[in-house]
């Protein structure tokens, strides 16, 4: 019996001791207590410097391409109702493709976005496969269809696809893949040749024989932003583009209709019935917009006075019908989504998150500025659509496709177990 109370006694202290304690250790120390002076703001916890910022970034991304989708929808109508009418009785025809197109890419671009980015390391390959298949076949009499001199496009049923526009994405993939994977030895020759020049060429030679040497030259230009991006040696670089030019410019002699056009850029109005007709026509167009713009729907170039209005020149019909506000409209949405674009790719999870970000950014900004510098006359006539805005079920779906990913980089999708603050390495 002594012993057990005696137990039960230490028990109590201890108890009693440790509740002293414990309450001891929740009152706040009176060297963290500090008494706020009259007038003196409370000191705010830092917070870093790109909290939320990733989001930001998504969002603008996704109110810029939201806003050209709308005006290339609207610019698609009006300047496509009248050569609509003409060739197939129906003004809305290009119109509603268009719609549908659009609905399509939404749906891959909102599938790309919920991937993990990370898959394209792995489907790269594939994809890259398939797409100079693609190439290989468009050339082919039987198979391949021609349109202005050109043979871009496959017939699927009632759908054209035109597989140089897939082969932006899977060159985008593939060199970000190749790339993350040999970035420590970039700096190495042979690891940054080693395999995406001949890759690379491989699809541009492709692409040049249909003949498209706007597209290639935006493959081509997409690979050596990344190639910079990822640390490569402005020397390595330097030769690279000096090759890549001279073999540009022997592509351009060799063809006659190129060097006319060539030939051309610097006088239009030399030749005005022949490679000079359509420059003219598009700085008609532009011109005669003035500072608000004819009206939409009120285009006088789009009856049949400037050719291709809905497709590669519809920049013209924007500056004539919305005027200088609506095509510097159109320049500051571009503007911002190349913006957003590289602020995901500084604040991406890991080296392949920034290549891809980067690439992307990269080929969409590339592509309108040729665009919009054949519209304009700084630059020769190529060929090339105006991302998001011009009509193309091909260029438009895998354009918001890219976007996806974009997103999925920019949300830090990135399916591992990396942190996620910088890129690795």
């Amino acid at each position: 019996m002594p012993s057990t109370t005696a137990t039960r006694r230490s028990t109590r202290k201890t108890g009693r001791g440790d509740a002293k304690r414990g309450h001891a250790r929740k009152q706040p120390s009176k060297a963290r207590l500090r008494v706020v002076q009259p007038g003196e703001r409370p000191k705010r916890r830092p917070t870093p410097r790109s909290a939320g910022a990733p989001d930001r970034a998504v969002a603008l991304l996704l109110v810029a391409t939201a806003s050209l989708l709308l005006i290339g929808l609207a610019m698609v109508l009006s300047a496509s109702s009248v050569s609509a009418f003409d060739r197939f009785g129906s003004s809305f025809l290009f119109f509603n493709r268009q719609v549908a197109y659009a609905a399509a890419g939404v749906a891959l671009g909102a599938l790309t976005a919920r991937m993990r980015y990370r898959a394209w390391e792995r489907l790269c390959g594939p994809v890259l496969l398939g797409a100079v298949l693609l190439l290989a076949l468009v050339l082919h009499p039987a198979a391949g269809t021609v349109a202005g001199g050109s043979s871009r496009w496959l017939a699927v049923g009632p759908v054209t696809v035109q597989p140089s526009e897939f082969a932006k994405l899977a060159v985008v993939a593939f060199v970000a893949a190749v790339l993350a994977r040999r970035w420590k030895r970039i700096h190495e020759v042979r690891s940054l040749a080693i395999p995406i020049i001949p890759v690379v060429g491989l699809v541009c030679a492709l692409i040049l024989l249909q003949p498209d040497l706007g597209t290639a030259v935006i493959i081509g230009g997409t690979a050596f932003a990344m190639m910079f991006v990822a640390g490569a040696r402005l020397k390595h670089l330097a030769l690279g583009g000096a090759t890549t030019l001279a073999l540009g410019f022997a592509a351009i002699y060799a063809e006659g209709y190129r060097w006319a056009r060539l030939m051309s850029f610097g006088n239009p109005a030399a030749d005005p019935q022949g490679n000079g007709y359509q420059a003219l026509q598009s700085f008609i167009g532009l011109g005669s917009g003035g500072l608000f713009g004819v009206g939409l729907g009120a285009s006088r170039q789009k009856w049949l006075a400037l050719p291709n209005a809905h497709t590669d020149f519809i920049y013209s019909i924007i500056g004539e019908e919305l005027g200088l506000v609506g095509a510097l409209l159109v320049l500051t949405l571009f503007g911002l989504f190349v913006y957003s674009g590289i602020r995901i790719a500084l604040r991406a999870p890991d080296r392949l998150g920034q290549l891809l970000a980067a690439g992307i950014t990269a080929w969409i900004g590339l592509q309108a500025v040729v665009n919009l510098g054949a519209v304009t006359g700084l630059l020769p006539i190529t060929g090339v659509p105006m991302p998001f805005v011009s009509f193309g079920g091909s260029s438009l779906v895998v354009s918001l496709a890219a976007v996806g990913v974009l997103v999925s980089v920019g949300r830090g999708r990135a399916g591992s177990g990396r942190a996620r603050g910088k890129p690795a390495g």
